[in-house]
């Protein structure tokens, strides 16, 4: 039976040798040149530069990223690794037999996997990740027998995972991750004993973890988050003591956690279970995993207390929150006193629970803290004096909660901070000036809290701003110029205050800004111009002031999905361009003094997006608004060539008006002139008597008529007796 097998063994081993040689002969370098000549030619003209030195001009082993075999000069290994490749890969890679590694990461290849590839039987290290690389992984990659690594990571790969992998028992790292698989996990997998990292993230697996991962009894990583994976915290994975890192997030995973989890995976240095939908308690036993360095458990139904972590003093994250955590009671913090033994902690997360108590202890966290989200919880009593000593704390989070008092001084020691949020709290007094020299500060939110005074101009310095909200308090006096420079901002809120005094006329150097919201302030004057110009805006909300004039021109606003300008003392007609807004969804004009034809185009065909309630002299529309008819056809669409006809015309009338009145009050003048010089120059002119009879006394007609002779009486009338007077010079008719 000895001989039997020895000499079994040396046949094995002489048909080994004799394959080698049959190999050797009948493929040489010159086969493996040829091969990587027809792989140069697929891949994209473009990218081909890279291979300049694959020609016959250089010998082969110095090609780039060739290395070839001492003794056979055979290609052994091919790093193209990072070179921006793109095209195909060519089937003919197969026939590179003595091929040991092949790296291809990072490139754009396209296309799918040649199944030629499983003849490189020698191969020990595959990696073919971040590329695009479609269709399913090959049944042929059964044949790597030597394989230690399979890297596939980031890729467009489909189907699922062949059991033909369960057959690669020597393989140590296996990375499907990122790709477009689904289906089940295949027993198969049960098979890779040797296997240290399993990933298989980011896919689309469904169904249960299968029991055989139990014995894999040497992994150390194991990552299986962002899939459909369901049902209970896998079983088999306790199994798995040598585990360090594990990742089951954004999954389907239910049900409680045994309370021994910590004594089953002693060795875990970051546990992600975050996203699923476990219940019950955190197991105490976790706290007693001394190397645990990152903690996630949020996005979960956890209930109960949070445990202490006095014996994980490596602690770094520690992420719970959006859970149910705590009891709304000062006792619910008491965990906060063991994390001052963590002196490398940087993130501690446990917003949205059921936490309760004052907040004292929170300054006595490591000095490494960079984020700290306590939001929206039942925290009471005031932000601590002394939060400055957070030196690196780069994002605090304390809004929805019972917080009072002011903003302590210290707090502008943090001159790190990027996201500063305290919305919906109890807190009073002024902004502070000092938010100004938070350089890095992205986010501000104060909103609905009880701050007066000004807004601080020093606002102004905080040049990357992204997110300004400070409305709802009782913040007055006017908005700051220096708010305007800030270019980055994306949305300002500064509604529901005390605002007076006019919308700044800069307001147009806010390219960037998508929503604009200073509703409900005793805002005034007009509209600014330029408000047309901020070309982002998505969200306008000027109602609840006292806005007048006429609405600008903003006909530039082609990306606005919501307007409301109700509520203010606006007045003139609707302008036409609102109809032309393709994106418009809501449109608020209500409680103005606009007037004339309302336009029955675009948004103002549907009355349940439009509101124009409380102006009087609109008219028109479609019927579902209820507005009176109009007389006349209502005013065209008005358009730029239009708006400047009708300047033009309103111009030229006045204009002939006035020269009308200049002429006619030029010649009135004249006219008085030349009376009154008339009137100074000539004497006044005589009665008729004074012209045509002399004064004669009565003596005289007397004598004249010889004492009314009746032999001197020519005769008498209506008018009276009419007598003669004979002299020697003249006969007079005398009445």
């Amino acid at each position: 039976m000895r001989i039997t097998t020895r000499f079994y063994r040396l046949f094995l081993l002489l048909a080994f040798n004799a394959l080698m040689l049959l190999e050797s002969h009948g493929f040489t370098d010159e086969t493996d040149k040829q091969v990587l000549f027809e792989f140069k030619s697929q891949v994209s003209e473009g990218k081909r530069d890279a291979l300049s030195s694959w020609n016959n001009s250089f010998p082969l082993c110095s090609w780039k990223g060739v290395r070839c075999g001492r003794k056979h000069k055979r290609v052994t290994r091919l790093d193209l690794g990072g070179l921006q490749l793109g095209g195909v890969i060519s089937p003919s890679i197969g026939n590179l037999s003595f091929l040991i590694s092949l790296n291809l990461y990072d490139n754009s290849f396209g296309g799918t996997i040649p199944q030629e590839m499983g003849n490189l039987y020698r191969l020990q290290h595959l990696n073919m990740s971040y590329n695009f690389l479609g269709g399913g992984i090959p049944a042929s990659f059964s044949n790597f027998s030597r394989l230690l690594e399979l890297d596939l990571f980031s890729n467009h790969l489909r189907h699922g995972v062949p059991s033909e992998i369960g057959s690669l028992t020597k393989l140590v790292r296996l990375n499907l991750g990122t790709n477009n698989l689904k289906g089940k996990l295949p027993a198969s997998l049960g098979n890779l004993t040797s296997l240290r990292e399993m990933s298989i993230d980011n896919n689309n697996i469904e169904g249960r973890v299968p029991d055989d991962i139990a014995r894999l009894t040497q992994m150390e990583v194991l990552e299986l988050s962002m899939n459909k994976f369901s049902g209970v915290f896998p079983p088999s994975i306790f199994n798995l003591s040598s585990l360090e890192n594990l990742y089951i997030s954004y999954n389907q995973l239910s049900g409680h956690l045994r309370p021994d989890f910590g004594i089953l995976l002693p060795n875990l240095r970051e546990l992600n279970m975050a996203d699923n939908y476990l219940t019950g308690s955190i197991p105490a036993t976790i706290s007693n995993i001394s190397t645990l360095q990152k903690l996630g458990m949020n996005h979960n139904s956890l209930t109960g207390s949070i445990p202490t972590f006095g014996k994980v003093p490596n602690l770094q994250w520690l992420l719970l929150d959006t859970n149910s955590l705590g009891t709304y009671s000062y006792g619910d913090l008491e965990f906060l006193n063991s994390l001052t033994n963590c002196t490398q902690l940087e993130f501690l997360m446990i917003s949205r629970n059921r936490l309760g108590g004052d907040l004292p202890i929170i300054a006595n966290l490591s000095a490494t803290l960079i984020n700290l989200g306590l939001s929206a919880n039942f925290f009471s009593g005031r932000i601590p004096h002394d939060i400055g000593n957070l030196i690196n704390l780069q994002m605090l989070g304390l809004g929805v909660n019972m917080l009072t008092g002011p903003l302590p001084t210290s707090l502008g020691k943090l001159s790190d901070l990027g996201l500063l949020s305290l919305y919906s709290n109890r807190m009073s007094g002024e902004i502070p000036s000092f938010i100004g020299n938070f350089s890095r500060l992205t986010e501000l939110d104060l909103s609905y809290n009880n701050f007066d005074g000004v807004v601080p101009p020093s606002l102004g310095n905080c040049r990357i701003l992204l997110h300004l909200w400070i409305g709802y308090n009782k913040l007055n006096g006017t908005i700051p110029r220096e708010i305007m420079q800030i270019s980055s901002l994306v949305n300002l809120s500064m509604a529901g205050n005390l605002l007076s005094g006019s919308l700044p006329k800069d307001v147009g150097r806010l390219q960037n800004l998508v929503t604009l919201n200073v509703a409900d302030n005793k805002l005034s004057g007009k509209l600014p111009l330029d408000l047309g110009t901020c070309f982002s805006l998505e969200e306008l909300y000027l109602q609840g002031n006292y806005f007048d004039g006429t609405i600008p021109d903003i006909s530039g606003l082609v990306a606005v999905k919501r307007v409301n300008l109700s509520n203010n003392n606006l007045f003139g007609s609707i302008p036409g361009y609102f109809a032309k807004f393709s994106k418009l969804q809501r449109l608020s004009l209500s409680d103005n003094n606009f007037e004339g034809c309302i336009p029955t185009e675009g948004i103002f065909q549907n009355a349940t997006m439009v509101s124009v309630f409380g102006n009087r002299n609109l008219c028109g529309g479609i019927k579902q608004l209820k507005l009176k008819p109009c007389l006349a056809q209502g005013p065209p669409v008005e358009t730029k060539h239009s708006s400047l006809f009708k300047k033009i015309a309103i111009g030229v009338s006045v204009g002939v008006a006035l020269l009308l009145l200049f002429l006619i009050a030029s010649v009135s003048l004249r006219w008085f002139r030349k009376r009154k010089k008339n009137q100074h120059t000539n004497n006044p002119p005589s009665s008729t008597l004074e012209i045509f009879h002399e004064k004669i006394s009565y003596g005289d007609l007397r004598n004249a008529t010889d004492g009314f002779s009746s032999s001197n009486m020519v005769g008498s009338g209506s008018f009276g007796t009419v007598f003669r007077h004979c002299s020697r010079q003249k006969t007079r008719l005398l009445q």
